[in-house]
């Protein structure tokens, strides 16, 4: 039922993360009826998306209050602003008119309106006020009169007025990206025609999201470089550590195939995941190339080491792997809600562990053979004279 006095009302369920509001639009301009007006229309549009809920903004309309303007002439009738304004303030608010001392007390006499809360509007509507030679004259007479409602609050970012746009997601329902994607592509162009000086702008999940999305791939790249220019310094050559790098998009494979069999979205904390797991996967291909560079120093060709590092690391990759899928399986099946957040991560990690291992076994000696085929790799003097 309706509920007296409420501004907003809004129904939230339980969300994870630190990831900011799902919806969170910036309108920044002048005018704030401007920005009013293109707030509304935003709301009204998000609301047409399933799994939108709770839309609204943060420009909250004051009290009532009534804007008094001298009509033409008053100042003849011997009436202006000040007079209007201070028999007013002393009509409603009282107005002191002497102290009377009884013994050592002094008592204030104050003298104002005589009208209940009830009838304040009406009697304001018969007011009269008094001009400067004493004649009462009606208000309504000499004024005009007019109700409006100010802001409340006014919200200002960088010396620019704001209106902030709030609203939720059902992520069962909906998608965020592609809920706002499809907003700022099909809304946001008509918009900026009709309002020219009002900017929107994305805030909340998607700025939070775009903004960690660049720091965590700007880092992934970094530590891609750092990775093989050590592996450079280990193996004394560019090219083996391109072979130990492949075993990377293998374990993404694995982090897809894993986000679509528990029924999760490919989401940040997934990402974080998969760059954590680039790190661990790498080591079974840096065991399988230096068992390979020692196979063709004893003599082997180079086919035949590739497969015969596979035979021979086997039980050590199988091992390791199996163990860190073991030690995760438990956090991957909790059902808690404090847990909700990093099984996202969980599942990039178990499930690219173990896609990359099975993978590499395979990918590593074929990846071998064709670079030796097309000639990227040439063995060393000293290696071809074993061999």
């Amino acid at each position: 039922g309706d509920i007296a006095g409420v501004i907003s009302l809004q129904f939230k369920e339980p969300a994870t993360g630190p990831a900011g509001r799902a919806i969170e639009i910036q309108l920044t301009g002048g005018d704030l009826d401007e920005l009013s007006k293109v707030s509304y229309e935003i709301q009204h549009w998000l609301v047409g998306y399933n799994g939108v809920s709770n839309v609204l903004d943060d420009l909250r309309p004051g009290k009532p209050q009534f804007r008094i303007k001298l009509l033409p002439g008053a100042l003849m009738a011997g009436v202006d602003a000040q007079s209007v304004s201070s028999q007013l303030r002393a009509a409603y608010q009282g107005a002191k008119v002497n102290d009377i001392y009884q013994g050592r007390e002094a008592y204030e006499i104050t003298v104002k309106l005589d009208s209940d809360l009830d009838n304040a509007l009406e009697d304001f509507d018969e007011m009269v006020i008094f001009s400067k030679t004493g004649q009462s004259i009606p208000l309504v007479s000499i004024a005009s009169i007019e109700e409006y409602r100010d802001y409340a609050r006014i919200g200002h970012v960088n010396h620019q007025r704001v209106v902030n746009i709030f609203g939720n997601i059902d992520s069962l329902v909906a998608n965020t990206a592609e809920v706002l994607a499809d907003t700022k592509k099909r809304l946001f162009p008509e918009l900026a025609k009709t309002y020219p000086n009002v900017k929107i702008s994305l805030k909340g999940e998607v700025e939070n999201n775009a903004e960690t999305n660049n720091s965590i791939f700007s880092g992934f790249a970094l530590a891609l470089l750092g990775v093989f220019l050590l592996l450079s310094l280990q193996f004394k050559n560019y090219r083996e550590p391109i072979v130990v790098l492949i075993n990377i998009p293998l374990a993404l494979i694995g982090a897809i195939l894993g986000h679509y069999i528990m029924g999760l979205d490919f989401t940040l904390p997934s990402i974080v995941g998969f760059v954590s797991l680039a790190g661990v996967v790498v080591n079974d291909s840096i065991l399988l190339v230096e068992f390979v560079k020692i196979r063709v120093k004893e003599g082997m060709l180079l086919h035949d080491a590739a497969s015969q590092a596979v035979h021979d690391r086997f039980r050590a990759i199988f091992l390791t792997s199996i163990t860190t899928v073991a030690g995760m399986a438990p956090l991957l099946l909790e059902t808690s809600l404090q847990a909700q957040i990093l099984i996202p991560l969980v599942t990039s990690i178990v499930f690219g562990m173990l896609t990359s291992t099975l993978l590499v076994l395979f990918v590593l000696p074929a990846a071998y053979g064709i670079m030796e085929d097309i000639g990227f790799i040439e063995l060393t003097e000293e290696e071809m004279l074993n061999a």
